[in-house]
């Protein structure tokens, strides 16, 4: 294939020495978006993509095959509040979903329509809440990547908004007050209010009372000493505590506050859990008495759930009620505590090697009862009960060929029954899934998900291999439909466990972060490695594909292995790893990854910032860059800057590519561009590995179905 001509990026001789390590940026000058020559230029790699594109043969196909196996319907389980029950639900053609409200007679009308408000797609329902009594609730909603979302206030009954606007609430936490007239809520202090070009998070938790003016909210928390924290808010069954979390970004501690509520305007807190101390996550929530539940993983690195009195701020006065199982991190529990019950339940949520279990613990004892059967071995999410008093928990479950299911267990009759769930608008591929084990270079065994098609095939397949590894979350083998197109045209796809990630608690966080993240990368690299030598792939025939802090892994991994993979997938990743903080909310990510403002940690960075290891004339894979135009998470300019040195460096005639995409955010974009996306990635790295559709019989897709070995 030919080289393509690149759009000429001028590369200045910017460098900067930091605590002596002199550091090369020669595309700096791209940071600068409303620069008019970084407009023009990023307007020719526009043009670039969309003349290589023409010549996909297959675009359609990939188009066809996305929508046919792109879930919709109900996929998150509901809030009960009250009589009334909350979900969302988004049908077929919908960009957006919308907010149902169900009655006790089971009525079903629409409570919020996105398409209404803005018929362009590009505003949807972001999150709510319902009061205790159901009544009201708060819904916030968000625009593209404006940084606003407000926060308004509806009339369940009538749908009529009764409060609100209530203004930069951006991934705010609310908590209502018993009777529904007020809440506290977390929003960004005014402009005004702060230094001029001040870009930290600067919040601060607040009470609103209903019909007053947002002006008037008292600010019962925070301040200008904690600049970059997240809070998370609570409030007893009878609302007379608040229970607060803060913790200074993603990281893998936080601080405990409760306050009592004698006057809501002005609660006095004690720190029960200082973070600093515990170097643990801790997650309050109140039991009826007012004594607290915790779930933490303090001296439990896979999670353990303790009671305590709420005052108790000594950790070795909590008592452990569900002991940590290292084999199978805690995923999520609920109380089930209705006073019709013979005894108060706590129902668990654990993983073990990539499936999930449920067991049912008497409340009081942390005793084990049961073990309630699943639909098949899936994952299981959104766990919720009713409140207040809640006798019915309702989760999420899906498998590789089950899309979400909504399922129901009564605690009153030990009943489980499935309610709602999303599915397909075609017939789902047959997928065989399974994990094995593979070891890294240190001889760390390292969890691989493998997706591949039902039937046996001898020989290496066209493989689409992802990863995260960042933040402690965990992969499972949840329903993709991209890994259901992609399988479905006879490929496979594989994803990762990396170290930085959850799959394993804590501790596998710990061992792929900071000083260690290097580690997650060359994980990843030995996944690829490992899927080469045992036959099942080629160098030829492998993509690898990551998202945000998973554009990182694989954009690193790629520059320093490139002679293993055919082409890099990257949406939305992080590549100048020494300016990070500057994009985004990248300050408030050091705790994961480090600093460049510290000597010892920018070493820890450059050693992996995809940025700054290109080499000029290595044969580099083809590269897709995809994301927003405005990308209020990680920023765009680390897409603009990889692919301009990339571009420069390259000695190969593979592409690298932007895919820019305006009025959409960093993550859940309308559902026609979200589908786009996909198509676009599977035909990039198709054509890139050899997966073709018209050689297989993709479009004509067996009838639903799974394996598991």
């Amino acid at each position: 294939m030919t080289r393509l001509f690149y759009p000429a990026a001028w590369r200045s001789d910017t460098v900067e020495d930091l605590f002596g390590f002199l550091v090369s940026d020669p595309y700096r000058w791209l940071e600068d978006a409303d620069n008019p020559r970084v407009r023009d230029w990023a307007a020719a790699q526009d043009r670039l993509f969309r003349a290589y594109r023409t010549g996909w043969s297959e675009s359609r196909s990939w188009a066809s095959l996305v929508d046919q196996v792109s879930s919709f319907g109900v996929s998150e389980s509901p809030m009960v509040r009250g009589s009334v029950m909350f979900l969302a639900e988004q049908l077929r053609g919908d960009e957006q979903g919308r907010l149902l409200v169900v009655d006790a007679e089971g009525n079903r009308r629409v409570l919020v329509d996105p398409a209404e408000i803005d018929p362009s797609g590009h505003t949807g329902l972001y999150t709510w809440w319902p009061s205790r009594e159901g009544e009201r609730v708060a819904v916030q909603m968000e625009v593209a990547e404006q940084p606003g979302s407000d926060i308004m206030v509806l009339d369940v009954r009538t749908g009529e908004e009764v409060d609100g606007l209530l203004p930069r609430a951006r991934n705010t936490s609310l908590a209502w007050l018993p009777g529904g007239e007020a809440f506290y809520y977390v929003s960004r202090a005014p402009d005004e209010e702060l230094e001029p070009g001040d870009k930290r998070l600067q919040r601060r938790v607040r009470l609103h009372l209903i019909g007053s003016p947002w002006q008037d909210d008292a600010v019962v928390f925070g301040g200008e000493d904690a600049p970059d924290h997240y809070y998370g808010l609570t409030v007893s069954v009878d609302g007379r505590h608040l229970a607060i979390t803060a913790m200074a970004g993603p990281t893998s501690h936080n601080d405990v506050y409760l306050g009592e509520l004698i006057d809501p305007r002005a609660p006095h807190f004690v720190r029960i859990v200082d973070g600093r101390t515990t170097r643990a996550r801790v997650l309050p929530r109140f039991l009826a008495d007012n004594d607290l539940l915790l779930v933490t993983d303090h001296q439990a690195p896979c999670g353990r759930i303790c009671t305590a009195h709420r005052y108790d701020t000594d950790p070795a006065a909590w008592r452990t009620l569900v002991a940590e199982d290292p084999q199978a991190p805690l995923d999520e529990c609920v109380a089930l505590d209705d006073p019709a019950l013979p005894r108060p339940l706590l129902l668990v949520a654990r993983t073990r090697h990539g499936t999930s279990t449920l067991t049912l613990h008497d409340l009081a004892s942390g005793g084990s009862l049961t073990t309630l059967p699943l639909p098949g071995a899936g994952v299981v999410s959104s766990l919720r009960t009713d409140t207040p008093g809640g006798r019915h928990a309702w989760f999420s479950y899906c498998d590789a060929t089950t899309p979400p299911t909504i399922y129901r267990y009564d605690a009153t009759s030990g009943e489980l029954e499935q309610q709602a769930g999303a599915s397909t608008a075609g017939h789902r591929p047959r997928i065989r899934s399974r994990s094995v084990r593979y070891h890294a270079g240190d001889g760390t065994e390292i969890t691989l998900l493998l997706f591949t098609p039902a039937e046996e095939h001898q020989g290496p397949r066209p493989t689409l291999l992802y990863g995260y590894g960042s933040f402690g979350m965990p992969m499972r083998p949840w329903f993709f439909p991209m890994a259901a197109a992609w399988v479905g045209a006879g490929g496979t796809y594989a994803v990762a466990c990396v170290r930085g990630g959850g799959e394993e608690g804590q501790r596998w966080h710990d061992a792929g972060r900071g000083p260690h993240k290097y580690r997650a990368i060359s994980d990843f690299n030995d996944a690829a490695n490992w899927l080469i030598t045992t036959g099942r792939t080629t160098c030829d025939q492998l993509a690898i594909f990551g998202q945000s802090a998973g554009g990182l892994l694989v954009t690193a991994a790629a520059v320093q292995r490139p002679d293993l993979y055919a082409a890099v997938v990257a949406e939305g990743p992080l590549c100048d790893m020494v300016r990070y903080e500057h994009f985004g909310l990248g300050h408030t990510w050091t705790d994961e990854f480090g600093t460049a403002s510290e000597p010892e940690q920018l070493q820890w960075l450059l050693t992996y910032s995809p940025y700054h290891a290109i080499t000029p004339g290595v044969p580099y894979p083809a590269f897709l860059f995809t994301g927003a135009v405005t990308d209020l998470q990680t920023g765009e300019a680390h897409v603009t800057k990889m692919c301009a040195a990339l571009q420069h460096a390259t000695s190969s005639d593979r592409p690298i590519l932007m895919r820019r995409e305006p009025d959409t955010a960093h993550a859940a974009s309308p559902a026609s561009k979200e589908r786009a996306l996909a198509a676009d990635i599977l035909a990039f790295a198709a054509e890139r590995t050899g997966l073709s559709l018209t050689k297989t019989t993709a479009m004509s897709l067996h009838q639903t179905g799974a394996a598991t070995g």
